[in-house]
């Protein structure tokens, strides 16, 4: 099957990111061609949409029952399992599935929706750039911006934190520990996400094996 550009774009921005080889930077436009469907649109700007007949059916958005003590429009975060839930009413909740923090970088805790933006630019904290010096110092959003059409910043006693729930240009990373500690959802789901959550959201992430306190 023949690489877009687009697709061939994205799979070198994934490349970059994992510090790939130029032989692994190829191999990559070939084995994630299948991941994305038809182009979008998403206020003006044009993005991959995903395949979802590529994503396992757990990993889709789906209403399930969920108990929880959490009140009704929590953002409830399951690392070890890879789902985000927001708590419905009658022991309900909307499921997304989502990638999370690797070894290392995964944190638990509670946090606030302070500040949503849509095609989020991306600044690298100096800690990343220390461990990965070939990495922008800054990308605006688009298309190719591992921020997705969607950034929702978790805040703590009015600090940011430094973690998102954001979107992906890599939707088979979905259910995987790959982030240094942010939330990564479909570039659907976390459009979906947005629209469900004002600022003052709250955000509960559960404790994972290993953890730690962010």
């Amino acid at each position: 099957m023949a690489v877009t550009r687009r697709q061939f774009s994205l799979a070198a921005t994934s490349a970059a990111l994992a510090g790939a080889t130029g032989k692994a930077w190829a191999q990559a436009a070939s084995d994630t061609d299948a991941y994305f469907g038809p182009p979008a649109v998403d206020n003006g700007i044009t993005f991959p949409s995903t395949n979802m007949g590529s994503i396992g059916r757990q990993w889709r958005r789906q209403l399930v029952k969920y108990k929880s003590s959490e009140p009704q429009g929590t953002v409830v975060v399951d690392t070890r399992n890879h789902y985000l839930y927001v708590i419905f009413e009658n022991s309900t909740a909307l499921r997304y599935g989502v990638g999370v923090g690797k070894e290392g970088f995964q944190w638990f805790g509670r946090a606030q929706i302070d500040r949503k933006q849509i095609w989020p630019t991306w600044t690298p904290p100096p800690e990343m750039l220390a461990r990965r010096p070939e990495l922008p110092k800054f990308m605006e959003g688009g298309p190719e911006n591992p921020m997705g059409p969607r950034g929702l910043y978790l805040y703590r006693d009015g600090k940011d934190l430094g973690y998102r729930l954001h979107g992906t240009v890599e939707p088979w990373s979905i259910g995987s520990d790959v982030s240094s500690g942010c939330i990564r959802l479909l570039s659907e789901d976390v459009i979906d996400l947005y629209q469900r959550c004002p600022v003052g959201t709250k955000v509960l992430v559960l404790r994972h094996l290993g953890s730690k306190d962010a």
